[in-house]
C-alpha cells in the first residue's frame, strides 16, 4: 500500500473547524497541471477550428462554437470540483454509485439510438452520454468502498466485493453496446485495486479471468453459435488481429486514417490542403479519428506538441497520487489518471493501426460535450486532491518544527 502525505486527515481544513480556506486551496493548487489542461483545451480548440472548417457549408465555426461552449461549462465544473473536499465524495459513495448505475441504466429506457448504439439521452437542446460522466462517478464511488475497507484491502472478500460492484456499470455500458467505454471502466478498476494495495495474486487472478472472458467472447462463444459482440465490433477486431482477412469496407476507416497521419509529414498541410479531411475521405474526422485529421493538418510537429501536453498532464496526475493525503484520494487519482491514459493510448493507437477501433474519443480534443465536460470535471477533482495533500504535508511539517 502506498504511503500518503496526510494520514492525519489534516492540512487545509480551516482552524475554525469546517471547510477549506479558499486562499489555502489556491496557494496549494498544482499550477503546472492546470496549465497543461488549459493547453490541451486550447490546442484542441485550435485543431477543431481547422478540422471542422468545411464540415458545414457556410458555417465554418459551427463545431468550434459548440466546443467552446462545452469547454466553458467544463471549466466551470473544474473550478467547482477544485473547491470541493474529496471527503464529500467518500462520505456519500453509495449515493454516487447508485446514481451512476441509474444514470447509465436509464439510457435503455429513454436513450436515443445512433450508429447501432443506444448511448445518448436528449434533454432539451443538449444531448449527453451518461457513460462519459460515469467514468468519473465510477471512480469516486468504488474508491469510497476501498477506503471504507482499507484495513481489509488484502482480503479476497474485499477484492470480490469491489469487482462485483464494479462489473454492474461495466455490463450496462457493454450492453449499450459500448465496448470501448466498458474497457475504460475496467482499466480504472484495475488501477484502483493496484493503488489501494490489493495483493499481486489477486490482481493476477483477475487478469487471468479477464483473459478467459476475452477467449470466450472472441472465440469460444462464436464457435458454438453464441455471439456476444455486434457484427461491426467483430469486424473491427478481425481487422486488427488479422488484417489480411479483413473485408475491404471494414478496413476503409483505418486505411484512410493512416493515410491522413502520414500525409501531414513534418509541418502539416493546413486546413485548406488536408484533402483527407476537407474532402471527407476520412469518416468521423472530428470525433473518433480527430487525431488523424489533426496530424494531417498540423503534421508531426503539431501532433508531437499535443502528445507532449498529454504527457505533462499524466505526469502531474501521477504526482497527485503520491501527494494524496489518504487512501481514498490516492485511489481516486490513480483511477482518473489511468482511465485518461487508456483513452489517449487507444484513440491515438487506433488512428495508426496499432490498436483496434473502439470509438473512444480523444480527451479534450474530440468534438462532444459529454467527453469535454466530464474530463474537465475529473481534472478539477485531481486539483482538489493535490491541494489537500500538499496542505496536509505543509501542516505536518509546520507542527514538527514547533
Amino acid at each position: 500500500m502506498l504511503e500518503y502525505a496526510g494520514s492525519q486527515r489534516r492540512g487545509l481544513r480551516a482552524d475554525r473547524g469546517e471547510g477549506v480556506a479558499l486562499l489555502g486551496v489556491v496557494r496549494s493548487l498544482d499550477w503546472i497541471l492546470l496549465a497543461g489542461v488549459a493547453g490541451l483545451v486550447a490546442v484542441g480548440l485550435w485543431g477543431i477550428a481547422g478540422v471542422t472548417k468545411f464540415d458545414i457549408p457556410g458555417e465554418p465555426r459551427y463545431y468550434l462554437d459548440k466546443q467552446i461552449l462545452y469547454a466553458a461549462v467544463g471549466g466551470a465544473l473544474l473550478l467547482a470540483a477544485t473547491f470541493i473536499d474529496p471527503d464529500v465524495y467518500a462520505r456519500y459513495w453509495r449515493i454516487v454509485f447508485g446514481g451512476t448505475v441509474g444514470l447509465i441504466a436509464v439510457v435503455f429506457v429513454v436513450g436515443r439510438a445512433a450508429r447501432g448504439s443506444t448511448r445518448w439521452i436528449h434533454v432539451g437542446f443538449f444531448t449527453f452520454q451518461p457513460s462519459e460522466f460515469g467514468k468519473l462517478l465510477f471512480v469516486l464511488a468504488l474508491a469510497g468502498l476501498l477506503a471504507e475497507r482499507q484495513r481489509a484491502v488484502g482480503a479476497a472478500g474485499t477484492t470480490l466485493r469491489v469487482l462485483a460492484l464494479g462489473l454492474v456499470p461495466v455490463v450496462l455500458v457493454f450492453g449499450q453496446p459500448d465496448l470501448g467505454t466498458a474497457l475504460v471502466y475496467l482499466a480504472a478498476l484495475g488501477a484502483m485495486l493496484f493503488v489501494a494495495g490489493s495483493p499481486w495474486h489477486h490482481l493476477t487472478l483477475l487478469g487471468s479471468a479477464a483473459a478467459a472472458v476475452v477467449v470466450v467472447v472472441l472465440w469460444a462463444g462464436p464457435a458454438v453459435g453464441v455471439d456476444f459482440l455486434k457484427s461491426y465490433q467483430k469486424e473491427r477486431l478481425i481487422c486488427f488481429t488479422h488484417p489480411s482477412t479483413c473485408p475491404a469496407d471494414a478496413r476503409y476507416n483505418v486505411e484512410q486514417s493512416i493515410a491522413a497521419v502520414g500525409s501531414g509529414q513534418v509541418r502539416g498541410r493546413g486546413p485548406n490542403g488536408s484533402t483527407q479531411t476537407r474532402l471527407d475521405f476520412l469518416p468521423e474526422h472530428h470525433t473518433d479519428f480527430v487525431f488523424a485529421s489533426f496530424s494531417e493538418q498540423r503534421g508531426f510537429m503539431g501532433a508531437s506538441f499535443l502528445l507532449a501536453l498529454y504527457l505533462l498532464v499524466l505526469w502531474r496526475g501521477l504526482r497527485v497520487v503520491a501527494v494524496a493525503r489518504d487512501l481514498y484520494s490516492a485511489v481516486v487519482a490513480g483511477g482518473i489518471v489511468v482511465a485518461l491514459l487508456f483513452q489517449i493510448f487507444v484513440n491515438v493507437g487506433m488512428t495508426m493501426g496499432i490498436a483496434p477501433i473502439t470509438g473512444i474519443p480523444l480527451p479534450f480534443v474530440s468534438v462532444g460535450g459529454s467527453s469535454m465536460i466530464a474530463n474537465l470535471a475529473a481534472m478539477g477533482v485531481l486539483l482538489a486532491i493535490h491541494a489537500r495533500g500538499r496542505g496536509s504535508r505543509t501542516s505536518r511539517v509546520s507542527s514538527r518544527r514547533r
